[in-house]
């Protein structure tokens, strides 16, 4: 008499009392059958596979999947993805899924990611080995893990069916992702219904047990529950846009990291250009071109490592990805406000902003005094070009401009016969013209 299959919910991998290990190398000979000879198991019997499973290894055959194959990275640069994502409904689930669910996660050997309603990760946080692990499979974010480009997976195969599931070890179609288990639920727009992404949570043993799945349906009921409260709420938008941090280097020897109201956080010299180099290549930099570009020499890619991973402790294991080295969220800076305000014609602002340099002038790192003469520059052109007076005397009376023997001279053809600072200004002049030789 054939044994009998354990009876299974048929949105969870696991039947009552089933052991993992048995049942993994059950699923793992369907599979193989399945990508070899193209037959199915039967429908029944200890080999057998749920049929929402067996629908979706259909589909990835199909669509074309290898099962052999890497998930590709997503086809938008890291700029662009950040803006997408900051402008996307999920940004409103973000923080509660942090709340509920990351405290409980950052050190058990799992990851939470939220996607888009194409299967795009968004977010990819948690435990800190766990991501990196993750990130062999490229389950970072940005990627596309929808069903027809990953093949079976939980979160791809929740959008496809809208519905909560679980996938186990070798129910994934790609054999690089069978060492993962993972559980996922859609998140659905209050108003119209339709899905605007999925929670996923991925790991290893404890998210093949049953309830993990009703763990993250539980935190989707709670966040449709917000959305619809912030769509009921008269005058305020339903997805506000969460305030980024600000960096600020450029107002002395003292570098902050400021988030929202709460009091700045001091940030250490090397941490900041860290920083500031991170928001200059949104796209991300490798150990090495970060370490060329903190040192003539170099500095040793441990040392790196190491002040990254101090970094991540003291402003959140979640701020830098890896693989390339890059910030996940947006961030604003004081440098980026000079570029700002250059754009938009305000000069004199941008110089006062910029002040002495602060960090950049101050650094001794290759790619932060690069980054100095660049900035440098572009405020000496917009001075020069604009033929202002008062530009020119605030350019003149900055240490970038004080022996800019150019701006004085334009300085000195922009005033009138007998203005107040003709003799000033031409006698300056005739100073700097001695001093260079000319």
């Amino acid at each position: 008499m054939g044994e009998t299959a354990p009876t299974r919910d048929f949105w969870t991998a696991l039947g009552p009392g089933e052991d993992p290990a048995t049942r993994l190398a059950q699923v793992r000979r369907a599979h193989e059958l399945f990508v070899q000879t193209g037959t199915l198991a039967p429908a029944t019997g200890p080999t057998s596979v749920r049929s929402v499973v067996r629908d979706s290894w259909m589909r990835s055959v199909k669509g074309g999947v290898n099962p052999s194959g890497m998930v590709d990275d997503g086809d938008m640069s890291w700029n662009d993805f950040l803006e997408y994502r900051a402008r996307h409904p999920m940004a409103a689930a973000y923080p509660l899924v942090r709340s509920l669910m990351l405290d409980e996660v950052s050190d058990s050997g799992v990851v939470v990611a939220l996607t888009d309603d194409v299967g795009r990760l968004l977010w990819v946080e948690g435990d800190h080995k766990a991501r990196d692990q993750a990130g062999d499979i490229n389950f970072v974010e940005g990627a596309l893990w929808a069903e027809r480009v990953a093949g079976t997976n939980a979160p791809g195969l929740a959008l496809e069916v809208d519905h909560g599931v679980q996938i186990f070890g070798a129910e994934h179609f790609s054999v690089p992702v069978q060492e993962w288990n993972c559980v996922a639920a859609p998140v659905h727009d209050p108003v119209t219904g339709a899905v605007i992404g999925v929670i996923d949570v991925t790991g290893g043993e404890r998210v093949a047990a049953p309830f993990a799945l009703s763990m993250v349906k539980s935190v989707v009921a709670a966040v449709e529950s917000e959305l619809r409260v912030r769509t009921l709420t008269a005058g305020g938008p339903a997805i506000p846009a969460p305030a980024g941090p600000t960096l600020l280097v450029l107002d002395g020897d003292r570098y902050f990291w400021r988030t929202g109201d709460g009091p700045a956080l001091r940030l250490s010299r090397r941490h900041a250009e860290i920083l500031v180099l991170l928001g200059e290549y949104p796209d991300g930099l490798g150990t090495e071109e970060i370490a060329t570009m903190l040192a003539e020499d170099g500095i040793d890619p441990v040392t790196v490592r190491a002040e990254i991973s101090r970094l991540r402790r003291d402003l959140g294991a979640d701020l830098v990805a890896s693989r390339p080295y890059r910030l996940t969220l947006p961030v604003d800076s004081d440098i980026s406000q000079v570029r700002r305000m250059l754009r938009t014609g305000d000069v004199s602002g941008a110089i006062e902003k910029f002040g002495r340099g602060g960090l950049l002038s101050a650094s001794l790192a290759p790619g932060l005094g690069d980054l100095f003469e660049e900035l440098k520059e572009d405020l000496r052109s917009a001075v020069l070009t604009a033929r202002d007076p008062e530009l020119l005397r605030a350019w003149t009376g900055s240490v970038h401009g004080r022996e800019d023997l150019a701006a004085w001279r334009r300085w000195a053809q922009t005033l009138t016969p007998g203005h107040s600072d003709e003799a000033l200004v031409k006698g300056r002049v005739r100073l700097l013209d001695r001093r260079f030789g000319i």
